[in-house]
């Protein structure tokens, strides 16, 4: 399993414009999600075992911050020439066994990874309310394998100081790790470097 860590984007970075289509067939953008009080941008895949680490309890994170005014979206981008369980249908497949009840969009050209420059799967953004960059960085440091508790404790802390109003510190956010993102070849972005 490989394991590449978050580019962890310049907090009050504006989020990018998006359209793309979701699991059902519809467009979304970005400014088409109900998110008032923030947003969370997740980019995930179906068959990275980090993600599905943790799916569920993600699942079930956003049900409880939606309900707060919160919005939730996931995004795939995937080469699914070369990795076809990336695909959007099973992505449609995954949204409803892991209970996603948020949009899960498919990011075929790649372009809006690299505008959020996403590096893994997963790898989290959340966005006040003015789509301004607050936190990016870990669901909780729970690994395949390393036995730690998946309570999305570092993502829960940053959703409650911004419902509160509160400035979420830069030293409190560390990186996402996770299966890197599969480019489609001669496609990778050059912020690795």
């Amino acid at each position: 399993m490989a394991a590449t860590p978050s580019t962890m984007l310049p907090l009050g970075t504006e989020a990018p414009d998006f359209n793309l289509t979701d699991t059902d067939g519809s467009d979304v953008s970005l400014g088409s999600l109900e998110a008032p009080q923030g947003l969370v941008v997740a980019f995930i895949s179906n068959h990275c075992p980090f993600v599905k680490h943790l799916r569920f309890r993600f699942a079930e994170m956003a049900d409880e911050y939606m309900a707060k005014g919160v919005g939730f979206v996931a995004i795939g981008s995937n080469d699914v020439e070369n990795y076809p369980d990336d695909g959007p249908d099973k992505m449609a497949e995954e949204k409803g066994i892991a209970g996603y009840h948020f949009p899960y969009l498919y990011d075929a050209t790649q372009d809006v990874a690299k505008a959020y420059k996403a590096a893994c799967t997963p790898d989290f953004y959340l966005f006040d309310g003015e789509k301004k960059l607050v936190y990016r960085g870990q669901f909780d440091d729970s690994r395949p394998g390393n036995g730690r508790t998946i309570n999305g404790k570092d993502l829960r802390k940053a959703l409650e100081a911004l419902l509160e109003g509160k400035k979420i510190p830069e030293a409190d956010q560390k990186p996402s790790l996770g299966c890197n993102i599969k480019w489609i070849p001669g496609n990778a972005p050059d912020y690795f470097g």
